[in-house]
C-alpha cells in the first residue's frame, strides 16, 4: 500500500480506535482480548482498498466484530478451564462515561455477566444493536447472517438480557452513600456495619484465577458474605485501605493490602444497599489499574 493510502487508513483507524476498544470489549469482557482483536482489525484494515468503502467507521466495526467473534469462541474453551467464577476484566473509567448512563451500564460487571450467558453470535447482535444501535443489515454482514435472522437473534437476546439485568435506576448519591458505608465498615472491621450496608441477598463473585486465593462459588445471603469477609480479614494483619474510583463506568474500589493492590471491586446498589459485588483477584486481570481507560458508543 503507498506511504498516503497507509496514512489515511492510520488516521482512520485512529480515529476510530476508542470506539472499536469499546466494541470489542462489550464483546469479549477482556482488555487484553480486545487489544488483540484491535491489532488483528487494524492488519486486515491496512489490506483494504479505501476507494471503494462507502462507509469507513461501519467498515471498521464489522472486521473488529468478525475477530471478536473469532475470539470469543476461543475464549470459551479457556473459560471452561478456568478456576472458580470468571469476571470480566475491570477497567477504570473516564468520569465522562459514568455520566453517559447508556455507556456505564453497558460495560458494568452487572450487565457484563447477563451477556456471558449468551452465545457468541447472540452476543455480537446484542452489543451492536442494542448498545451501538447498528442496522440490521450491518450487522448481518458482519455476523454472517440474514437480515432477517438477524432481527429473530436481537429479538430473543434482548429478552434473555432484560429478563436478567438490573432493573433500577440508582442516583450516583445514593450509590457514593451505600459505598461509604460499606468502606468505612471495612476498613475499621466493623462487621455489623457490613451486615446493615448489604443487602439480605446480596451476591459476591470473586475471580482469582487460581492464582489468588477467592471463592469458588458465588456467595449468597448478607451474613454469609460477612462471614466470609470476617475469615479473610481475620486471616491477615494487613492495613486494608479502599480507594474509590469509577470501575466500568461505576463507582468501585481499588483494595490494597499494606499500601500494595490486591484487587478491584465493582458493586451493584438497589434501595440504599449493596446487592452485588464483583471482585477481582486475579493478578492476570489488573494490568490496566494504573490508568483509566476511555471508552465511546460512537
Amino acid at each position: 500500500m503507498p506511504d498516503r493510502a497507509t496514512n489515511a487508513a492510520t488516521e482512520t483507524f485512529v480515529a476510530h480506535r476508542n470506539l472499536l476498544f469499546t466494541v470489542a470489549y462489550e464483546m469479549l469482557g477482556s482488555a487484553a482480548d480486545a487489544e488483540d482483536v484491535l491489532q488483528e482489525t487494524w492488519l486486515r484494515w491496512i489490506k483494504v482498498d479505501l476507494d471503494q468503502v462507502r462507509d469507513q467507521r461501519a467498515y471498521l466495526v464489522r472486521i473488529t466484530t468478525r475477530q471478536s467473534l473469532n475470539r470469543l469462541r476461543t475464549m470459551k474453551r479457556r473459560k471452561e478451564a478456568y478456576v472458580g467464577p470468571w469476571l470480566p476484566e475491570p477497567l477504570l473509567t473516564t468520569p465522562d462515561v459514568a455520566e453517559d448512563v447508556e455507556l456505564a451500564e453497558s460495560v458494568s460487571m452487572a450487565l457484563m455477566l447477563v451477556l456471558e450467558t449468551l452465545s457468541p453470535t447472540e452476543r455480537a447482535v446484542f452489543v451492536l444493536r442494542e448498545v451501538f444501535e447498528v442496522e440490521y443489515d450491518e450487522i448481518a454482514a458482519a455476523v454472517g447472517k440474514s437480515a432477517a435472522a438477524v432481527r429473530q437473534i436481537s429479538h430473543r437476546a434482548r429478552k434473555h438480557v432484560d429478563a436478567r439485568r438490573p432493573r433500577q435506576v440508582v442516583s450516583v448519591r445514593e450509590t457514593r452513600a451505600a459505598l461509604e458505608s460499606f468502606q468505612r465498615a471495612l476498613e475499621t472491621r466493623d462487621f455489623q456495619g457490613l451486615l446493615d450496608v448489604l443487602a439480605p441477598d446480596v451476591v459476591v463473585v470473586s475471580d482469582g484465577g487460581g492464582i489468588k486465593q477467592a471463592a469458588l462459588r458465588p456467595l449468597i445471603g448478607a451474613e454469609k458474605v460477612v462471614r466470609f469477609l470476617a475469615g479473610g480479614i481475620g486471616r491477615t494483619n494487613a492495613t486494608i485501605t479502599l480507594g474509590p474510583a469509577v470501575v466500568n463506568g461505576s463507582m468501585g474500589f481499588v483494595f490494597h493490602l499494606d499500601g500494595e493492590i490486591d484487587g478491584v471491586m465493582a458493586a451493584r446498589v438497589e434501595n440504599a444497599r449493596i446487592t452485588g459485588l464483583y471482585y477481582v483477584r486475579n493478578p492476570e486481570k489488573l494490568d490496566r489499574v494504573g490508568s483509566e481507560t476511555p471508552l465511546t458508543l460512537r
